[in-house]
């Protein structure tokens, strides 16, 4: 018969061994799960910076559309005042003003254009590292640290969990004290 020494010392092994498998075994799994969250969320960041550069290219490209057609209208609006004001016979100074007010007009236009471009480009920008702050601090939350298994702790809970075993068949009277040589 096996003595109850060796059932606890077994039960205690077995039970420090377990505990430290299935700690090992929850640590990889969140070592994984934190892989592919922060694959995800790289992803996910990735996605948001090329969504907001190609909505600046396109917001660039509108805009020198917009600028080249103004362009052409008040090239159009300088050709007919020119043609105008010489059929009806007006030259020199009244003319010239007129032509430099479709310029200014032009100019105002353009530079409201490009400024409006310009405050747009501000707060992309901002948005840019908005997103890059937010993309680092995801991160951060994903990748906190993993707790190891505890090899140390998992044996003095099994050699507690034998003790506890060896000193209740103890008790239920399933050893028989030794007795010693003098005895």
């Amino acid at each position: 018969m096996c003595e109850p020494i060796s059932i606890s010392l077994a039960v205690g092994a077995l039970t420090a061994a377990t505990s430290a498998v299935g700690q090992k075994q929850q640590a990889d799994t969140q070592e994984r799960q934190q892989k592919l969250a922060s694959q995800l969320e790289r992803q996910r960041y990735l996605e948001e910076v090329t969504s907001i550069r190609q909505q600046q290219s396109q917001e660039q490209v509108a805009l020198s559309q917009r600028l080249q057609n103004a362009d052409v209208q008040a090239m159009e609006a300088k050709s007919k005042a020119i043609v105008s004001a010489g059929e009806g016979g007006v030259a020199g100074l009244s003319v010239e003003a007129l032509v430099a007010n479709i310029s200014r007009k032009e100019a105002t236009y353009a530079f409201s254009e490009r400024k409006q471009a310009e405050m747009v480009d501000t707060s992309r920008t901002l948005g840019l590292q908005t997103a890059g702050a937010g993309y680092q601090r995801n991160l951060f939350s994903i990748n906190k640290p993993i707790e190891q298994p505890n090899y140390i702790g998992s044996a003095l809970s099994g050699v507690q969990a034998g003790m506890g075993i060896y000193g209740s068949a103890q008790k239920a009277g399933f050893t028989t004290p030794k007795q010693s040589p003098t005895q």
